[in-house]
């Protein structure tokens, strides 16, 4: 088994475990990964989700020992929907196409190259290792970004930026990563699972309808102008304003979470 999650309370780590090919993706674990985070979305226990390559690599991206073995006119047909529902189509790399109403978080050791890198960008956050990089290595052997790298890097990093790492290929550093807006936070090598894990424990903590909202807002402003966004924002804000938000402004009012206070707020 290439992949499999461990628990804890309402955070879910999922692991892709093919340390031998450094977590290069096959059929098999794209079809483990995209199950695992569709079961995590569906299930009413799991807040936040943790995606994490065993072994020291997040992933080298497509396994092109594979790739080279196909033969068909059209291989990618059969990649992209084999075995999975028409509503759930999942790219070679797997979950890529996943659009969840919850969190996931990145932890990044070694490399996130290729469609690797597309992984690590479809997630919310990143946590890189102080030696983990990403990269295009792909260019190398003329194959393109199809897991929603064109699309995620530059509405990360800005487009410039974009097509220079797209076009040259390089290895970007996590110091690099985090300068640009490609990682949110750098730690120490064998710490960033760690890391995630406490970050997804710190959202899974606060009320989660209305973090699913604001996360839904954020996602959906994309290529709306400011009034269209903002009214986008009012309608998917107001019910959680309602049922939640006055509730817990009168818990503010009798006295919990004073001055910045994030341990007090039930």
């Amino acid at each position: 088994m290439t992949v499999r999650v461990e628990k804890s309370g309402a955070v879910w780590t999922v692991i892709h475990s093919r340390p031998q090919a450094r977590n290069a993706m096959d059929p098999e674990s794209a079809d483990a990964l995209q199950e695992a985070f569709v079961e995590f979305d569906r299930d009413d226990t799991a807040s936040v989700a943790v995606f994490w390559g065993e072994g020291g690599a997040f992933c080298a991206g497509w396994d092109l020992k594979f790739a080279a073995a196909l033969e068909s006119d059209d291989p990618l047909v059969e990649l992209e929907f084999a075995g999975m529902p028409e509503n759930d189509p999942r790219g070679p790399m797997g979950p890529s196409r996943l659009e969840l109403d919850k969190p996931v978080i990145a932890a990044v050791a070694g490399p996130a190259v290729a469609g690797g890198m597309e992984l690590a960008m479809w997630a919310d956050m990143r946590v890189m290792e102080r030696s983990a990089y990403m990269g295009v290595y792909c260019r190398r052997w003329g194959i393109p970004l199809i897991d929603g790298g064109t699309v995620r890097l530059p509405r990360l990093v800005g487009e410039g930026r974009a097509m220079d790492i797209v076009l040259t290929g390089r290895k970007v550093t996590a110091e690099e990563c985090e300068r640009i807006g490609l990682c949110e936070y750098v730690v120490d090598d064998g710490g960033a699972r760690d890391k995630a894990e406490q970050l997804a424990h710190d959202i899974a903590r606060f009320p989660q309808s209305c973090v699913r909202a604001d996360r839904r807002s954020v996602v959906a402003q994309h290529g709306l102008g400011v009034r269209d966004a903002l009214r986008r924002e009012w309608h998917n804000g107001r019910p959680e304003l309602v049922a939640g938000g006055l509730q817990g402004a009168g818990r503010f009012s009798a006295g919990k979470g004073r001055h910045g206070d994030f341990d007090k707020i039930s």
